[in-house]
């Protein structure tokens, strides 16, 4: 019983110890009106050690998927990514017009100044996965001095 015990124990620090080395900062998630159904969640994520993002979900979604948005021929097209690579201590952005998190067939509206709980499913360097829970702000627009606001000016954009 003892040895179980301690297994377990051993095997929840070293969970929380691979959680650490992913770094999620300036998440956000787009504020919905009455009646919409989606709507996209951002952030910044680092893997100090690389890492790739293999899923996410939310009680509040009955779909949660990340996505890529580009140009194709001059049509913005989104599509599915069943894998993100996350390379060793490179921030990947989670921005509007770019990879985001989908959040579709929504449960309940996501007012202003809510908070949406997101877990990250991520599989490590050596393949083993781990999940890492993130409290996503509900706003109207990125928050200041984030990544994903300077996306969204369209003074970014470039012919």
């Amino acid at each position: 019983m003892k040895l179980k015990l301690l297994t377990a124990s051993l095997l929840l620090a070293c969970g929380a110890l691979q959680a650490q080395t992913v770094d999620v900062s300036g998440a956000w998630a787009r504020a919905t009106v009455p009646g919409q159904k989606g709507t996209g969640a951002f952030m910044n994520i680092t893997a100090r050690d690389g890492a790739r993002l293999v899923g996410v979900s939310s009680p509040v979604a009955g779909v949660a998927e990340v996505h890529e948005m580009k140009m194709d021929n001059d049509i913005m097209k989104m599509r599915a990514v069943p894998v993100l690579e996350l390379p060793a201590g490179q921030a990947v952005q989670l921005k509007p017009g770019g990879y985001h998190v989908m959040l579709m067939d929504l449960k309940q509206g996501l007012p202003k100044g809510s908070t949406v709980p997101l877990t990250l499913r991520l599989q490590d360097a050596q393949g083993v996965e781990i999940s890492q829970l993130v409290s996503v702000p509900v706003s109207t627009v990125a928050p200041a001095g984030s990544m994903a606001g300077k996306a969204a000016d369209h003074g970014a954009h470039k012919p």
